[in-house]
């Protein structure tokens, strides 16, 4: 049986990302400073060693050393309202609740090093979670046979390099280590009647390593305009490790493997500086969703896979900022975004992920206490639009042996976030 890959210092500090604050299970979520105007501009905004994650090019435009470190606390609603589910092989319906909330808190945090060389050459070091998520809900809801416990987590090392070709133009390159550790549980039927008092559980645990690149171009139309376009890779990942069966029936544990194919992303962004004191910028994001066909387990044993089709499509963000710096030491932050949801209709939902189009308002405020040090606070609200899930017609064959489900979720996002930056 595989151990499960352990690195204890790097996750202590960065702790666990949960409750995605992105469509999907995508974590944008990279930047204080940025979280403040929406991630409008992300790509050309370059204000700091954030730049990392979102333009590595940006790094051309800092000045000497900069450390910065931020967090960001991610309170997500998910509360499920059943619409009368039906169990598969009885015609009756399941019995249960709603679950409770199924949103759990998180904490999304990440950590950047950037250095000019001052020869036209500049490095960087970040440490993020890219991507994760965290649904939990009551043992005995009535979805159980899809999901009970849902955690992803994923930490992201980006060593990256920017060269300033000339007055205007910046290229930069990074590459990125990303390690992945997931827990997934859910019921299961042993008595083909939807009793709970008959149900098992399974829980099923993995990790694994993958590696990817991300690159970008910066280019400075004139002193106050410049634009910025960006990539980060997909990254695969081969996870590897256990099924454990928790029943009132004899079922040996075993290992399990999995392929997981984790999106690209691509963006646009421009930053236009009005004045002394205003500025606006705008970003448009795609991210390659459509690599999530499906999450397939496969088991030692010989059990048949465990399958849970997703047919996600490739999702657009678009996101529009305005910055006010009333003074040298302070700016004031607000931004709009619509986030676009990969999941392609209710039957294909699931409530391991109940993902909706989500309308973000974000307000920020940057403080520079004095040539060292700044600190920069940011909050989010996100209106998400009320997640359905119709799985009542079961023409996905793994819904033939969970059961169908029906209903709709309360959903909404909150984000309060805070980042501390040093410059030496």
């Amino acid at each position: 049986m595989k151990k499960k890959i352990v690195v204890p210092v790097v996750l202590a500090i960065l702790g666990q990302a949960a409750g995605a604050g992105a469509a999907g299970f995508a974590l944008i979520e990279q930047s204080v400073s940025g979280l403040g105007n929406a991630f409008a501009g992300g790509a050309a905004v370059a204000e700091d060693a954030s730049t990392i994650f979102f333009n590595p090019a940006g790094l051309a435009r800092l000045e000497g050393r900069q450390v910065l470190t931020g967090a960001h606390v991610v309170v997500p609603k998910a509360e499920f309202d059943d619409g009368g589910t039906l169990h598969a092989g009885t015609g009756l319906q399941i019995s249960g609740g709603n679950g409770g909330d199924g949103g759990v808190t998180g904490l999304v945090p990440n950590f950047y090093y950037g250095q000019n060389l001052g020869n036209g050459w500049s490095i960087g070091l970040g440490a993020s979670a890219p991507f994760g998520l965290a649904t939990e809900y009551d043992r005995t809801w009535v979805g159980r046979y899809h999901a009970v416990n849902s955690e992803l987590m994923t930490l992201n090392l980006n060593p990256t390099v920017a060269w300033q070709v000339n007055d205007r133009l910046s290229l930069g390159l990074g590459v990125s280590a990303q390690y992945l550790d997931a827990e997934l549980s859910s019921a299961v039927d042993f008595s083909g009647t939807g009793n709970v008092l008959a149900d098992g559980l399974v829980t099923l645990e993995g990790d694994s390593w993958g590696y990817g690149v991300n690159a970008g171009l910066l280019y400075e139309m004139s002193d106050a305009t410049r634009l910025g376009l960006a990539y980060r890779s997909r990254v695969h990942h081969d996870v590897e490790g256990t099924a454990r069966f928790s029943a009132p029936y004899t079922f040996l544990n075993t290992d399990v493997t999995s392929k997981v194919s984790l999106p690209d992303t691509a963006s646009a962004s421009i930053f236009h500086q009005l004045n002394e004191r205003w500025a606006v910028m705008a970003d448009i994001t795609w991210t390659n969703w459509d690599l999530f066909e499906e999450l397939r387990f496969k088991f030692e044993n010989g059990a048949p896979d465990g399958v849970t089709t997703e047919e996600w499509e490739s999702s657009w963000r678009y996101s529009l900022g305005l910055e006010y710096s009333p003074s040298a030491d302070v700016t004031l932050r607000t931004g709009l975004a619509y986030d676009q949801t990969p999941v392609p209709d209710a039957e294909h939902r699931t409530p391991r992920i109940p993902d909706e189009d989500r309308l973000w308002l974000a307000v920020g405020v940057g403080y520079r206490i004095n040539q060292s040090w700044s600190l920069d606070f940011g909050y989010v609200h996100i209106f998400v639009e009320d997640p359905e899930i119709d799985k009542s017609g079961l023409a996905l064959a793994e819904d033939l042996a969970r059961g169908g489900l029906v209903g709709e979720y309360d959903a909404a996002v909150d984000i309060a976030s805070v980042q501390l930056r040093f410059d030496f």
